[in-house]
């Protein structure tokens, strides 16, 4: 039984994966909690454990073992939370270059689209920390907190109950048409790098204003607010002046929400000049961006690969 719905689920069949996490969920849980010892913590570690069981079945090389591979992400997930705080999440181990990150790995199956659409029906404040956490480079919990502008307890709170609806949506296999999100997430991508592209050849007032509202509001991590997009332009003129090119990283988009990651290129005299990894969070109003929220990450760490 397992082997056949771990196969089916590989090609994409909503229902097959819906079911095999639905018939192996009390071993799980059994799992969490004999490590973890509430049952709170034990139903968040099943509940992430579900969402790494969505993007991994492709690693799956044994169907027939799909139940103890189960428990193990599940018991992978109760030891990360053991050692929290830690830099990055034991369930989240960095990939190797060359391979795609969680978003790419989606993107190629046809219950990519499917999840997409789950994550696009939480609310605007849940899937802020779900995309940050699962489909960017930025994994810490404080550095979401800092990102959103929110405690940290807020953003473990929020995420437990985004990974909830998460879970129940998957168990009940809902068998409907979805929208084709990796043709939605291309075109977002190209978007990005045209922004970018724009922004290096020392036209950054154009792209600025064709990508953003006149009234757009920007957070910065000095804590710093502005409003409109002349004090963007400015910094961004300074920073190419300095010598600073930015080139896309990875694109993570939902309803609303666009979120870039970006590698920065500091001159060769003034190599600390910016952090290597830049984050935009974008809230999008009318197709154009309203709201951003600049991080900067010191490690260079992000989910895709860099555009040449």
């Amino acid at each position: 039984m397992d082997a056949v719905l771990a196969r089916d689920a590989q090609a994409g069949d909503i229902s097959a994966l819906g079911l095999l996490l639905a018939r192996h969920r009390p071993a799980m849980y059994a799992v969490a909690l004999s490590l973890l010892g509430r049952p709170h913590d034990a139903e968040d570690a099943v509940q992430e454990a579900a969402l790494i069981a969505v993007r991994r079945i492709g690693d799956l090389r044994d169907n027939a073992a799909a139940g103890p591979w189960l428990k193990a992400v599940t018991r992978n997930v109760c030891r990360a939370q053991l050692r929290r705080p830690s830099p990055v999440p034991a369930e989240l181990p960095p990939l190797p270059d060359g391979r795609p990150g969680p978003e790419e790995q989606l993107d190629r199956l046809a219950l990519g689209d499917w999840v997409w659409q789950a994550v696009g029906r939480l609310s605007p404040a849940l899937r802020e920390v779900v995309l940050l956490r699962h489909f960017t480079g930025v994994t810490r919990y404080d550095d979401i907190a800092a990102i959103c502008g929110l405690p940290v307890g807020t953003v473990r709170s929020r995420l437990s109950q985004a990974r909830a609806k998460l879970a129940e949506a998957l168990t009940a296999t809902a068998d409907t048409t979805h929208d084709d999100h990796a043709g939605q997430r291309a075109a977002r991508r190209t978007e990005a790098e045209q922004f970018f592209g724009e922004i290096r050849a020392g036209r950054g007032s154009r792209a600025f204003r064709e990508f953003y509202a006149p009234a757009v509001e920007s957070f910065w991590p000095t804590g710093k607010r502005r409003s409109g997009v002349a004090p963007l332009v400015e910094i961004m003129d300074r920073d190419l002046s300095d010598g600073v090119r930015q080139f896309v990283t990875g694109v993570a988009a939902a309803p609303g929400l666009l979120i870039w990651e970006a590698e920065a290129v500091n001159p060769p005299d003034d190599p600390e000049h910016c952090p290597p990894t830049i984050v935009w969070m974008h809230t999008v109003s009318g197709g154009r961006m309203s709201r951003l929220r600049i991080f900067h990450q010191r490690e260079r760490t992000f989910s895709g690969a860099a555009a040449s």
